[in-house]
């Protein structure tokens, strides 16, 4: 259960990351963070669907991986969060380990093509993807392969970056078994349901 408490300290996490983005010209140096509605929403899918196994692409600053571990720790879950450049990785060590939450999430300095396709066939049940826009069609097979029936994929920034997220979006689109649908909250919440 999300304490008042909790949302409060997130939100004040979130309002010192818009402090230290805004006058970032360089988008690299950016901890680029979920809204918090955006990782309310996030909470409450993982939540409603019970996922246990969470995969993250795309780490950065770890604002989302606190999301994403709060629902896991109810959920009696776990959460893996992969990111192909460890810039920073200490800043989301010293956020999970604040939240107490470090014993739940493995960050993982990987690229996420290689790390899926190590991974058997249907063992998540949850991914979140918020990295490299551009790289999401290539991975599109893989996440197909791990993600189980049933399972969610939700990805981050369909309404604010749409040219971007644009072929991804068309090739889940195209592909049979998948039930897909763009939510405007945070930047814009496209999510995506393995109905097998």
């Amino acid at each position: 259960m999300l304490l008042n408490e909790t949302l409060e300290q997130l939100r004040a996490l979130w309002l010192s990351g818009e402090e230290h983005d805004v006058n970032l010209s360089q988008a690299s140096a950016r901890w680029r963070m979920v809204s918090p509605d955006a990782g309310k929403f996030l909470y409450q899918l993982i939540r409603a669907s019970g996922a246990r196994r969470i995969v993250e692409i795309g780490t950065a600053s770890g604002y989302s991986t606190l999301w994403l571990a709060l629902a896991a720790q109810t959920n009696q879950g776990k959460v893996t969060s992969l990111d192909n450049a460890d810039d920073f990785r200490a800043v989301a060590e010293a956020r999970l380990e604040a939240f107490s939450l470090a014993h739940l999430v493995r960050l993982e300095t990987v690229e996420a093509g290689e790390w899926l396709s190590a991974l058997e066939a249907g063992p998540v049940d949850f991914l979140f993807l918020d990295a490299d826009r551009s790289s999401y069609p290539a991975l599109w097979p893989q996440i197909r392969r791990v993600l189980r029936p049933g399972g969610l994929l939700v990805m981050d920034n369909a309404l604010s970056h749409p040219d971007e997220c644009a072929p991804f979006i068309e090739q889940v689109l195209a592909t049979e078994g998948y039930l897909a649908e763009t939510y405007p909250i945070g930047k814009g919440q496209f999510v995506i349901l393995k109905d097998e």
